[in-house]
């Protein structure tokens, strides 16, 4: 293929992953999948690797393309077939985002496998939103194992029981999980389609050329660092378990033929929910170093191929079962980001922006009772680092997830509370010649009794500046005024006021003073 005809194919296999977010996104019936987008699409090789994705959520897409060889190695696929997995040590990242994977065939030849990913506000934890403060892994909701949901086509009805007997509403999980299986059927078709206008020879030269031009993109952006070793080193707030300032250390090494980014020094994995399973350290990296790349960098495994990932089995960042890992997922994938910049700055200093809110501030909240259950799961906004050119943005989702905010008139429409306050936290970014983002604040009035989970970070390490720019604000956490830990477990009556007020960004450069 010439420089257009691949071009042009790039963007058709995307293109592919697009609709199928369309299908998920209009045939969903929760807030969450319908209204946040908290979902991704992408399509795979026959081999398992990672051919395109929609720009969906970082997280979620990473961590497939690092894990997904291994979970279709050992299945005995047939047309029809469709898998489900949820597990974080199998494959995915916390039990909430729930996989599927269906093969792709043309004729008897495996073309490769559609998949998507999404966050299910309810997946059988005690606590509404399936987001506990936990300490084990089984604490934290129902643990999908790599299972064939159709065979052939077929639902498999046993097991579709099963998942959906965990539930507080299983009519509502049955249809997000049928708008799954509606989403890779349309991609399936559409890859079908797509392969039998080019034909499978020409199909799978046109992969191996994008993965090749992948690689050839990457390996230029990694030329642009000098050679050598960097460092740095943050800290995770805590646990939810009584432990604090726990470290994650990288170590950035450039070589003539890529980068190996070693996680060497950081803290071993703890008793609370802030561990996470390699495959989410992975989509962290892979994050980071996609976003220097050039932009028509393709979204294939070409592009990850000069990258090394290194990390101690059983650290923070590379956990074992049965670790809790409903944080992980979200914290702590964002603070790897942080470390990764803090580290790369060194070597980039024109290029690379200050901290960033490096939280997610994760809301999960719901109730249980004769009155009627219902499950809700939202993340906020906050400030955006600013960098060598210009200040940070605010209020907007950073780095690993780019979901959108449930529309106020969703949320009051659809669960017993009002949202009194939603606002820019004036003044929260960090100063400097460019200034920090600024955070957010949301305000919840609870109109019935109800409980909540809040995982939240940078509440104590506010988000640093960088070149002599000032630290953005730290969050807070407040229940009718009075302050709340980061990490914390609430039972609300009715007339109860959660507010949530987000980190700002760092500022970038030493501030200007007065003459």
């Amino acid at each position: 293929m010439d420089a257009i005809e691949l071009s042009l194919f790039a963007s058709r296999i995307e293109a592919v992953c697009e609709e199928m977010g369309a299908v998920l996104r209009r045939a969903a019936f929760s807030p969450n999948i319908r209204d946040r987008l908290d979902y991704s699409c992408a399509l795979f090789d026959a081999g398992g690797e990672l051919c395109a994705q929609a720009a969906h959520i970082p997280v979620h897409l990473g961590s497939m393309a690092f894990a997904m060889r291994d979970l279709v190695a050992d299945v005995d696929w047939a047309p029809g077939d469709m898998l489900i997995v949820n597990d974080p040590f199998l494959g995915g990242t916390h039990l909430p985002d729930v996989t599927l994977i269906a093969p792709v065939f043309l004729g008897d030849e495996l073309l490769g496998f559609v998949a998507n990913r999404a966050h299910h506000a309810d997946i059988g934890a005690h606590s509404p939103g399936s987001m506990p403060v936990s300490r084990r892994l089984d604490e934290e909701g129902l643990v999908i194992p790599p299972s064939l949901l159709l065979r052939g086509g077929v639902p498999d009805e046993a097991l579709f029981g099963r998942l959906l007997s965990a539930t507080a509403d299983p009519v509502l999980t049955r249809a997000d999980f049928s708008a799954q299986i509606s989403a890779n059927r349309v991609g399936a078709a559409r890859l079908e389609a797509l392969v039998g206008q080019f034909g499978l020879a020409r199909f799978r030269a046109g992969l191996g050329a994008l993965n090749d031009y992948g690689e050839r993109l990457a390996r230029e952006t990694l030329a642009e660092l000098p050679v050598g070793r960097y460092r740095f080193r943050d800290c995770m707030d805590d646990d939810g378990q009584g432990r604090t300032d726990i470290p994650i250390e990288v170590c950035v090494e450039v070589t003539g033929a890529g980068v190996v980014v070693n996680f060497e020094g950081t803290a071993e994995q703890v008793p609370g929910n802030i561990n996470c399973p390699l495959s989410v350290a992975a989509a962290a990296v892979y994050h980071v170093f996609r976003c220097l790349m050039p932009p028509q960098t393709p979204a294939c495994a070409g592009s990850f191929r000069p990258i090394e990932l290194r990390a101690p089995r059983g650290c923070l960042v590379n956990a074992e079962r049965p670790a809790a890992v409903a944080a992980g997922n979200v914290e702590t994938s964002s603070r790897i980001v942080d470390v990764l910049l803090g580290a790369l700055a060194e070597a980039l200093p024109q290029r690379i922006p200050a901290a960033s809110q490096g939280t997610m501030n994760n809301v999960a909240m719901g109730a249980r009772g004769a009155a009627g259950s219902w499950d809700y799961y939202e993340t906020l906004g906050g400030g955006a680092g600013a960098g060598p050119q210009r200040p940070g943005a605010s209020a907007l989702q950073t780095h690993m997830t780019n979901t959108r905010n449930t529309p106020v008139e969703v949320l009051e429409s659809s669960y017993p509370l009002r949202v009194t306050r939603y606002a820019v936290r004036r003044g929260s970014g960090g100063a400097g010649r460019h200034r920090g983002g600024d955070g957010l604040i949301r305000e919840y009035l609870f109109l019935a009794p109800a409980r909540a989970t809040l995982l939240t970070e940078r509440r104590r390490h506010a988000p640093w500046g960088l070149a002599g720019g000032e630290a953005g604000l730290p969050g807070e956490n407040r229940l009718n005024g009075e302050a709340l830990p980061g990490k914390t477990q609430l039972v609300l009556k009715a007339g109860d006021r959660l507010t949530l007020l987000t980190p700002g960004g760092g500022g970038w450069g030493a501030p200007a003073t007065d003459s």
